[in-house]
């Protein structure tokens, strides 16, 4: 039965849930505007997509596959109450600001995840923590009145309209622009806030559920680093054993640190992969890992977030891995960094022979200027 059942009784909006958000094809580099009939820039979020429905007190959060976001964000129900329309449909991106030592704030996904927590005493204590924010970017209903079928243009105007009622609070509207060197600059600048790029929307472009109308434009960099281990498929079996994904590691001050994963592999190269790493598969005690190795195996805390640390995220998942000789080097793709590891998956992209593991460094990756959040939010 649907997760909405009991809400929607409650709910009269002319947009209801479910309702699978518009989506963005990845382009290289800003588009011309002029070949698309104008184009709105903004900054692409790094959190969870999240459409806000309000009818008076009634607020429901849904995620991209409209599954309920609602138990895990009380914080934004109240301010959605205190903030918003009095009717509305939003869609919207859901996440957590952290301030930096140095001074401003910037994104930190990590903490979002661990707010999607099945007991409601840590549900209500991280909402207090490390709270959540929402900004918005587009409005599909106000008031009585639909309005997924005009163009992006007029939804814009319509919530910038509506904004001007809005007072400050964990509720924020994007900024915007129509021009493309404006979002060059932004490309350049908002990474060091935590953002992952920058969406172009086609001005006269109707809202379409589940549709890759819009363009998104991501940070793309390339690494080269060590193969520390693997982890088997989910489907993975004694008769054909399949590579899950790749442990990867960089050197610091002759430390092996783990910095993520690559895991984007066809079956056929999943079980190439799985078999073609078997000659470096070597005891934890002889591996550079095996140092956080306990009786409960790799289920265990420790400040490095080593593999097999369990987050919030992560519960009740089987994070065991295969810990393989440290000989070998290959070049990955990826977006931007979080602290020392990769944000998302890093892909597969060569194996580098010639590389010599521990020349394998973290000085080899971008430093991004730092950049505050609060510039970014138009009520920032």
């Amino acid at each position: 039965m649907s997760a909405y059942v009991v809400r929607v009784a409650d709910v009269d909006l002319p947009v209801m849930p479910p309702v699978r958000p518009m989506l963005a094809k990845s382009v290289k580099g800003v588009p011309d505007p002029a070949k698309h009939g104008g184009l709105s820039f903004e900054p692409k979020w790094d959190g969870f997509r999240c459409l806000l429905f309000k009818d008076g007190d009634e607020v429901e959060l849904t995620s991209r596959n409209t599954k309920p976001l609602t138990r895990y964000f009380p914080e934004l129900v109240e301010a959605a109450r205190e903030q918003l329309p009095e009717r509305c449909v939003l869609d919207g991106e859901v996440f957590v600001a952290l301030p930096r030592e140095s001074g401003g704030r910037e994104l930190e996904f990590e903490v979002l995840q661990e707010r999607i927590h099945p007991a409601a005493s840590r549900v209500t204590m991280l909402s207090e923590t490390t709270p959540a924010e929402y900004v918005a970017f587009d409005l599909l209903a106000l008031d009585g009145e639909s309005l997924v079928d005009r163009p992006f243009a007029e939804r814009r105007a319509a919530l910038e309209h509506a904004w001007e009622q809005v007072p400050p609070g964990r509720c924020h509207l994007t900024r915007t622009t129509t021009d493309p060197v404006e979002a060059e600059r932004w490309f350049e600048q908002f990474e060091g806030a935590g953002l992952d790029g920058v969406i172009a929307k086609p001005l006269g472009a109707a809202y379409e559920q589940n549709a890759r109308t819009m363009l998104k434009i991501k940070h793309e960099r390339t690494a080269d680093v060590v193969l520390a281990g693997y982890r088997e498929h989910k489907t993975s079996t004694p008769e054909r054993p399949l590579l899950g994904s790749m442990l990867l590691g960089l050197y610091s001050g002759g430390t092996l640190q783990h910095v993520g994963v690559s895991a984007s592999f066809t079956e056929a190269r999943r079980a190439e992969l799985w078999s073609e790493l078997q000659e470096l598969v070597c005891p934890i005690e002889e591996h550079p890992w095996g140092a956080w190795a306990g009786e409960a195996g790799w289920a265990i805390a420790n400040p490095d977030r080593v593999p097999g640390t369990q987050s919030r995220w992560s519960a009740g998942k089987d994070l065991s891995f295969t810990p393989l000789r440290p000989e070998r080097v290959l070049e990955v793709k990826y977006d931007n960094m979080e602290g020392r590891r990769f944000r998302h998956t890093a892909h597969f992209k060569r194996w580098r022979p010639d590389r010599d593991p521990t020349s394998c460094g973290y000085e080899q990756l971008d430093e991004v200027a730092r950049y505050d959040l609060a510039d970014i939010l138009t009520d920032g």
